[in-house]
C-alpha cells in the first residue's frame, strides 16, 4: 500500500474509525500544512481546501474494502493499526492535528481554515456566510486579479496535480492549451479527460492542439541538453514551419482569453517543445504581449 494512503487510514483511526467527508479533507489539509513535503497538496475549491489526489486514494480504498462510505462519511473497515505503520514523526503530527482540531465542529473547522489560509477559500460558495463583513477581506485580497495579456508555458513533471493547478490559479490563467501530440499520462490527473475536468472545476477552459506536438518516438534516448537541442532544431524546421494555422489559432485564443498557458510534460522549458512554440508565436508581428515560463 502506498504510504500516503496509510496517512489517511491513520487519521481516520485516530478519529475513532469514522469521519465526515468534508472534515477528512480539512484535517488532512491541516496535517499537510504542518509537514514539509507532505503527501498531499490542495487546491481552492467550492468548500475550501481540497485534494483530488486524496479523494482518488480514498475511492481506491473504498473499492478495495479498506474503507466504507455513506453519503457523508467514511468508516475504516480494515482492523490493522496504521498509526503503528507510520514514521514516528508523522504519527505524532497526526495525533497533534486530531488533538487540536478533532473536537471542532465542522463549521468551526471550516472557519479556521478560511481565516488562516484565505487563498483556499477564493472559490468557496459559502465563504461570505462563514466570514461575514471584514472577515472576508483576506479572501478577497487573495483572489488573483492580474489581467495583463500573457502567454504562459507550464510543465507538470515533478509536481502534483494540485501544485500544477495552483500555479494556473495564482497566475489567473483562463485557458490551458495542451500542446502534447498524445495527451495521455501515467501520472494522476494529467490525461486529457481528467485534466480538462479538473481545469473546468476551477473555471479554467481546456483546449487541445495536437498538431504542434512531437511524436513520442522522437523523444526517445534524450540524455543530454545537446540531444534536446538537436530535436528542437528539427522541430523548428519542420513542425513549426508547417503549423502556421495552429499557431495563429493559439494567438487568437490569447487575444480572446487574455491569459493562456501552453502545457506539456517537462519541467524545464529548455527541454520542452512548448518553449520553442511560444517563442515562435511571440515573434509574430501581431504579438504584443508578455511571455512567461511557469
Amino acid at each position: 500500500m502506498f504510504y500516503r494512503r496509510k496517512i489517511i487510514l491513520g487519521l481516520i483511526e485516530l478519529l475513532g474509525g469514522e469521519v465526515e467527508k468534508l472534515r477528512l479533507q480539512k484535517l488532512l489539509f491541516l496535517y499537510s500544512e504542518k509537514k514539509p513535503q507532505a503527501e498531499y497538496d490542495f487546491i481552492p475549491y467550492k468548500y475550501g481546501c481540497y485534494s483530488y489526489s486524496a479523494k482518488a486514494d480514498v475511492n481506491t480504498m473504498v473499492r478495495k474494502g479498506y474503507l466504507s462510505e455513506t453519503e457523508n462519511k467514511y468508516s475504516k473497515e480494515d482492523r490493522s493499526n496504521y498509526c503503528q505503520k507510520l514514521r514516528p514523526a508523522d504519527a505524532r503530527l497526526l495525533q497533534e492535528v486530531v488533538s487540536d482540531y478533532g473536537p471542532m465542529s465542522s463549521y468551526a473547522l471550516i472557519k479556521h481554515t478560511y481565516l488562516n489560509f484565505p487563498f483556499y477559500a477564493i472559490y468557496s460558495t459559502i465563504a461570505n456566510d462563514i466570514l461575514p463583513g471584514r472577515l472576508y477581506d483576506p479572501v478577497e485580497k487573495a483572489i488573483p486579479k492580474v489581467k495583463e495579456t500573457t502567454l504562459f508555458t507550464i510543465g507538470y513533471e515533478g509536481i502534483s496535480l494540485e501544485k500544477y493547478l495552483q500555479k494556473l490559479v495564482k497566475n489567473n490563467v483562463k485557458l490551458l492549451v495542451d500542446v502534447r501530440k498524445n495527451p495521455l499520462s501515467m501520472k494522476f490527473g494529467f490525461s486529457k479527460t481528467l485534466l480538462k475536468k479538473y481545469c473546468n472545476s476551477l473555471s479554467i477552459e481546456y483546449f487541445h492542439i495536437p498538431e504542434v506536438g512531437i511524436n513520442s518516438d522522437k523523444r526517445q534516448q534524450l540524455e543530454s541538453q545537446a540531444d534536446y537541442d538537436r530535436l528542437f532544431a528539427e522541430y523548428r524546421k519542420t513542425t513549426l514551419s508547417e503549423t502556421k494555422n495552429a499557431q495563429q489559432e493559439i494567438l487568437k485564443l490569447l487575444v480572446q482569453y487574455k491569459r493562456i498557458a501552453l502545457t506539456c510534460f517537462e519541467a524545464k522549458p529548455c527541454q520542452c517543445h512548448r518553449s520553442h512554440l511560444a517563442e515562435f508565436i511571440s515573434k509574430s508581428p501581431d504579438f504584443k504581449y508578455s511571455l512567461r515560463h511557469l
